[in-house]
Parts: C-alpha cells; structure tokens; sequence
C-alpha cells in the first residue's frame, strides 16, 4: 500500500498516512480539522534491465562512426 503526505492548510501540520489506492483521499486535518491538501513527491523509479543505458543496444550499422574506413578507388580498377 502507498505512502501519501499532506499538509494542513491552516496549521501546517504535515504527515504521512498509509491507505489503499481504493480509499478516499483525507479532507479534515487531525490536529485542527482544517482543510487538508495532499503533498506530490518526486516517484522513485528503477529501470531494470538492458536497453537503459548508452552502450546498450548499439552496433555497428546503427551507430555513426563507422567501423572500417572505406577503401578509396584505384585507377587500375576502372580501366
């Protein structure tokens, strides 16, 4: 279950509650039943796994320095 913050509009009492995503949010504030307002953190967020990070998913055709420099033209070849 989640962690929600909020902050009294009135007092500024600020705290922590932990409810289910199905309950409704807290409207009366416990220490001077005031309004309520419910505080928006930053979400933490993991990426797991390949694909995340500069050298994942990179090869040689899709990057933009090329692997073998090409071979300049000789006289010889087109007589």
């Amino acid at each position: 279950m989640p962690t929600y913050a909020y902050a009294c509009k009135d007092c500024d009492h600020a705290f922590d509650i932990v409810q289910s995503f199905s309950d409704s949010s807290l409207t009366e504030c416990p220490e001077c039943k005031g309004a309520l307002r419910k505080k928006f953190n930053s979400v933490g967020v993991v990426f797991k796994g390949s694909g995340f990070y500069r050298t994942d998913s990179r090869d040689a055709k899709g990057s933009t320095v090329s692997a073998a420099p090409a071979a300049p033209a000789t006289a010889a070849a087109s007589s």
